[in-house]
């Protein structure tokens, strides 16, 4: 079983790219119409590193002293797992139904007919940090107005020096939301 995160696919921003209308709607599901960055990946492999830290000690507190530690140990290193998995699901996913943006904490998804999105100079968050730099977003705006977040910029953990890959990553979305608003 090949282990796509560890290797180079350099087609893998551009699988969507080519897909015609018609393939689009017969698309099950959601899908990520890019690549993890290295900065979100790694993000994720020191907390996980953590939480192995964490549930190591629970092992060893709970030998060695008594339960009431160890319980507060195991519940922190569970919730940094929960938390490193869900960073990972953090992005843009395309469908037949629509578009969904999720966040850490939430997940929006909004139907192709209920959605406008475009490509904007603003600024942006650094690696998802509270710095703001100048550059480039995909802007989601609902129908009957209102913004989604923005979780895909040239700045985000997944796309911070791979600008090509971001360009290509926005215009995939925006052809999907082109042609499955009009279709």
């Amino acid at each position: 079983m090949p282990l796509s995160f560890l290797t180079s696919d350099a087609g893998q921003d551009e699988r969507f790219a080519a897909a015609d209308l018609a393939s689009r709607r017969a698309v099950e599901g959601w899908h990520r119409p890019y690549q993890l960055g290295p900065w979100r990946v790694a993000t994720a492999s020191l907390l996980l590193v953590l939480a192995s830290y964490l549930l190591f000690a629970a092992l060893i507190e709970g030998l060695a002293v008594g339960a009431s530690g160890a319980v507060t140990l195991l519940v922190s290193g569970v919730v940094v797992i929960a938390v490193a998995l869900r960073l990972l699901r953090v992005g843009v996913w395309v469908g037949a139904h629509g578009l969904r943006v999720t966040t850490l904490l939430r997940t929006n998804t909004v139907s192709w007919d209920g959605v406008e999105v475009r490509t904007a100079q603003q600024p942006v968050r650094l690696l998802a940090l509270p710095r703001t730099v100048q550059g480039q977003a995909l802007v989601v705006r609902k129908a009957h107005g209102g913004e989604l977040p923005t979780v895909l910029t040239d700045h985000s953990p997944d796309f911070l020096g791979r600008s090509e890959s971001f360009d290509v990553a926005a215009d995939v979305i925006e052809g999907w939301a082109t042609d499955l608003r009009r279709g």
